[in-house]
């Protein structure tokens, strides 16, 4: 029979070992999130690792766009967007379905046109 402290010495190791794959993940990874548009007509977020990438955990081109110049358009997403595609070259982890809920974090709420 397993003593309480076996039990909750087990339940601690657990919880170290989620907390240290958060962090890392946190820490060395990113998602980018490409809201549905023309060239990528059902979005996707683009899981990655973010070695030598400056940018946030979670960033989108329209998040990038207001970050820097304060509006959006559709030149200046296009200019993001090839820029950091470039840029995760060989840093890509996976490819997901587009997270409207992602996409909103990098934007802060708002949503722009397709």
């Amino acid at each position: 029979m397993e003593t309480q402290k076996n039990k909750n010495g087990k339940k601690g190791i657990v919880v170290l070992l989620v907390a240290a794959i958060m962090a890392f993940i946190y820490f060395f990874t990113g998602f980018f999130v490409v809201q549905p548009i023309g060239a990528i007509p059902e979005g996707v977020t683009i899981w990655y690792f973010r070695k030598n990438i400056n940018l946030p955990f979670i960033s989108s081109p329209d998040g990038i766009m207001l970050e820097k110049e304060g509006h959006v358009n559709l030149l200046g997403r296009a200019i993001v967007l090839s820029s950091v595609m470039d840029s995760l070259e060989g840093k890509r982890i996976c490819n997901l379905p587009y997270q409207k809920w992602m996409y909103k974090i990098s934007t802060k709420g708002q949503e722009f046109e397709k």
